[in-house]
């Protein structure tokens, strides 16, 4: 049984309530004794001793503690619940806090859930939501009873920033911000929530606790299955970016193929490229239905693009200069020095993502990079900006352009040493499966902020690690065609109940059988497809409806 709940982030305000159960509530909730407004209110200015928090700190107290009454109806209902906030002092006193929320339920089914965070985090995730790809019919985690959690990581973004306060990475100015970052806030902030929560309910561990986070907060899911193998009993890794250093490398490559001369693709070039890959590889499956099932499988040759001529004439073609960068980017890429994490190495993007010609693929933005870094330059692109400007050199005024990833130059050493904080890679889980722990990992092949191709990879070393049969006696690793980052504009919208399954499988000893995913997407009929384990991918038999898991199998062909 483990002790602590899954959380993601730095900075948290806590605040919670409890009041009379709702005649909305879910009718599923346990009905523990509820400790009251009263207690609700003297939780505020609760002190929490350093000694109570498993890594460095100077201790921290709850800031805010109210009653949030019911609300909603149907699988939106929470219950009444105690909102606590509470911040974290850092043994720096330069550094930031970490502050973070926790969501005390008055009708508490005895678990915890801890949310991880996203991107550079620096917010605090919200814990009335629900785990990364989610079900749409079935009640979140507060709202079926779970005491939830979660932490900003250690730094708190700056209001405003734009396009999102999780890209924010000037806290990396600071050594204490940046080891926080990189996973020491989630201990701080699970033994922080851990004391609360006993303080309010007055009893002991929570029976069970889980984790949840996609992204970086996939990271920070499989980070406390490594390091605090005794701390959940299961763990939620939603398109994890473990290797987090060697992605922004990855980032850095994007952001000098995208600057060259001419190599950028607009909008409408980026959508011609995801058409022709899915008229070349969408039947693959046996089912034309604008979903690649086998990513694997498929081999696209951009040049059938080609501009005559090579030149950049039309929208409806592709320049000699672009097909070289798309093909630079959907290829791995590798480095000539070590990480001191042992990366050499990132593999690469399928360019499978967006469905709606108004976003655009891989991140890519709207803008080719340049100096200063655009707004609408890719995700991927600002993240290498700011890791290169606050992380690895510390000038805020440094051309991130000019650092090249594979020839860092003077700059090796310190990538090298942030690549040992950050990259999540060591396989040996059996610390955390003999404690009971389970893993389930997930994620779409049409991503296009963290390679499904580097999860596969690090599910793999863990394989080859532990033994297939041992990592299948506590770990999952489901890929879903079509689904992307977040499950925006995606060919397949996933909609799955990870969390029934972990909780089965941990407090039942039954792992996932035949599991289902939804396409959420508004429009899909509800269609649905076998989740396949790794790496077996959904093939349609010929026979049923196109719209049904019944109609497919889980193709064992690699």
């Amino acid at each position: 049984m483990k002790k602590i709940i899954a959380t993601t982030g730095l900075a948290f305000t806590l605040v919670s309530g409890v009041c009379p159960p709702a005649a909305s509530a879910p009718p599923f909730l346990s009905a523990l004794p509820a400790p009251g407004d009263a207690a609700c209110g003297a939780l505020l200015g609760l002190r929490i001793p350093a000694r109570a928090i498993g890594r460095p700190t100077t201790g921290g107290e709850v800031t805010a503690a109210r009653t949030v009454p019911a609300a909603g109806s149907g699988t939106a209902a929470t219950g009444a619940y105690c909102r606590v906030d509470a911040a974290v002092h850092p043994v720096d006193p330069r550094a930031p806090d970490i502050t973070l929320r926790v969501a005390l339920p008055e009708r508490w089914n005895g678990k915890a859930m801890m949310f991880g965070g996203g991107g550079y985090d620096g917010t605090i995730p919200d814990v009335t939501g629900n785990v990364p790809f989610g079900p749409t019919d079935q009640p979140r985690p507060l709202s079926r009873g779970y005491a939830v959690f979660a932490g900003d990581s250690g730094h708190q973004a700056a209001p405003g920033f734009t396009p999102t306060p999780s890209l924010d990475g000037s806290f990396g100015v600071n050594d204490e911000a940046v080891r926080n970052f990189a996973g020491d806030a989630l201990k701080k902030t699970s033994d922080t929530a851990r004391f609360i929560l006993r303080a309010h309910y007055k009893r002991g561990a929570p029976t069970h606790s889980y984790f949840a986070g996609g992204s970086t907060g996939g990271r920070e899911g499989l980070a406390v299955a490594q390091r605090w193998p005794g701390d959940f009993d299961g763990v939620i890794a939603a398109y994890p970016a473990w290797n987090a250093a060697s992605l922004d490398l990855f980032f850095g490559h994007t952001a000098r193929v995208l600057s060259r001369p001419g190599a950028f693709l607009g909008t409408a070039e980026q959508h011609l490229l995801h058409r022709a890959v899915l008229a070349a590889c969408d039947g693959d499956d046996g089912l034309r239905d604008g979903v690649v099932s086998h990513e694997r499988g498929c081999h696209f040759d951009p040049r059938t693009l080609r501009c005559p001529g090579g030149g950049d004439t039309s929208d409806a073609c592709l320049s000699d200069a672009q097909i070289r960068a798309v093909r630079e980017l959907s290829s791995p890429l590798r480095w000539p020095y070590r990480l001191s994490s042992g990366e050499r190495g990132y593999p690469g993007f399928p360019f499978l993502s967006g469905a709606d010609m108004s976003t655009p693929l891989l991140g890519m933005g709207t803008e080719p990079p340049g100096r200063p870094m655009p707004k609408k330059s890719g995700y991927g692109v600002q993240f290498w900006d700011q890791w290169v400007r606050y992380f690895v050199t510390r000038d805020p005024s440094y051309d991130s352009l000019t650092l090249d990833p594979r020839r860092p130059g003077a700059w090796q050493r310190r990538i090298s040493e942030l690549s040992a904080l950050q990259d999540v890679n060591d396989p040996d889980l059996r610390r955390f499966a003999e404690a009971g722990g389970k893993l389930l990992m997930v994620h779409g092949t049409a991503d296009e902020l963290v390679s499904h191709r580097s999860t596969v990879d690090y599910f793999e070393r863990v394989q080859r690690h532990m033994g297939k049969h041992a990592t299948g006696d506590f770990a999952r690793l489901y890929l879903v065609p079509g689904a992307n980052h977040v499950n925006i504009d995606a060919d397949f919208a996933a909609s799955w109940d990870s969390l029934t399954a972990l909780e089965t499988w941990v407090e039942q000893g039954t792992a996932p059988q035949r599991p289902v995913v939804r396409d959420a997407n508004p429009g899909a009929n509800g269609r649905t497809r076998p989740l396949c384990a790794h790496p077996s991918w959904p093939k349609y038999t010929g026979t049923g409806s196109p719209d049904s898991a019944a109609g497919f199998t889980c193709s064992p062909r690699p």
